[in-house]
């Protein structure tokens, strides 16, 4: 494609993005880490960036119905607008077969082990997209998710503690989808340029995780012994 058709494709995807947590930051970066890992990989595969831009920029557009409709796949709704408006764009005369593989490229990008990307740029849009939820940007970006589904930072047991289980499907909290997805992303990339940029992501939110439940968990022993002690002087 050229300059000006790739403008198209851009625009198509800035009419969609109305997620703060799934913004046009979040796509363009996810754009970035899959042309730097495309460079690394062209001297073993050949990729074809035209479809690999193009599922990159699109990627999330199916963010908005799936907000609508929780029991939805964004993955699999963006992959079929995606085709559509592909296939529909006279002007940049794509193929049935380069729109149905940019289709699938973005339909296995989720986090799911039973849809897993087949192809060389499914696999750079998978890895690219999950180095954009790892790290620092990775928990700021779910903590912005969770605030804007109303969800609190944590939870506590009976006992007092903040509760960290992965919650499987009834996801409440940070700390639960941090168990649930991000810690597992760091095992999920199938290239070697994302595991190596992953490195040191991996420890940056391993120790943000750490000293939030350590800060949360001090707060709430050292408070709870000095309001025992209040109510007993009263």
């Amino acid at each position: 494609m050229k300059k000006n058709e790739y403008k198209i494709v851009e625009d198509y995807m800035l009419e969609q993005m109305k997620d703060s947590a799934h913004d046009k930051h979040h796509v363009y970066r996810v754009l970035n880490f899959a042309l730097d890992i495309a460079y690394h990989e062209v001297a073993t595969n050949d990729i074809a960036l035209d479809i690999l831009v193009a599922a990159c920029l699109l990627h999330d557009i199916g963010r908005e119905k799936q907000f609508a409709n929780p029991g939805s796949c964004h993955a699999q709704i963006g992959g079929e607008m995606a085709y559509e408006f592909l296939s529909s764009i006279e002007f940049i005369k794509w193929s049935k077969q380069k729109a149905l593989h940019v289709k699938e490229c973005i339909s296995t990008h989720r986090y799911r082990r039973d849809n897993k990307p087949q192809s060389i740029e499914a696999k750079i849009l998978f890895d690219a997209d999950k180095l954009d939820a790892s790290g620092a940007l990775g928990i700021a970006r779910t903590l912005m998710y969770e605030g804007e589904v109303k969800e609190p930072l944590y939870r506590l047991d009976e006992n007092g503690k903040v509760i960290t289980g992965d919650g499987g499907a009834d996801i409440s909290t940070f700390f639960q989808e941090y168990n649930y997805k991000l810690k597992h992303i760091y095992d999920s990339f199938y290239t070697e340029r994302a595991k190596e940029l992953a490195v040191e992501r991996k420890k940056t939110a391993e120790d943000f995780y750490n000293r939030l439940y350590n800060e949360i968990t001090m707060n709430y022993e050292n408070g709870l012994r000095k309001y025992q002690t209040y109510l007993e002087s009263v």
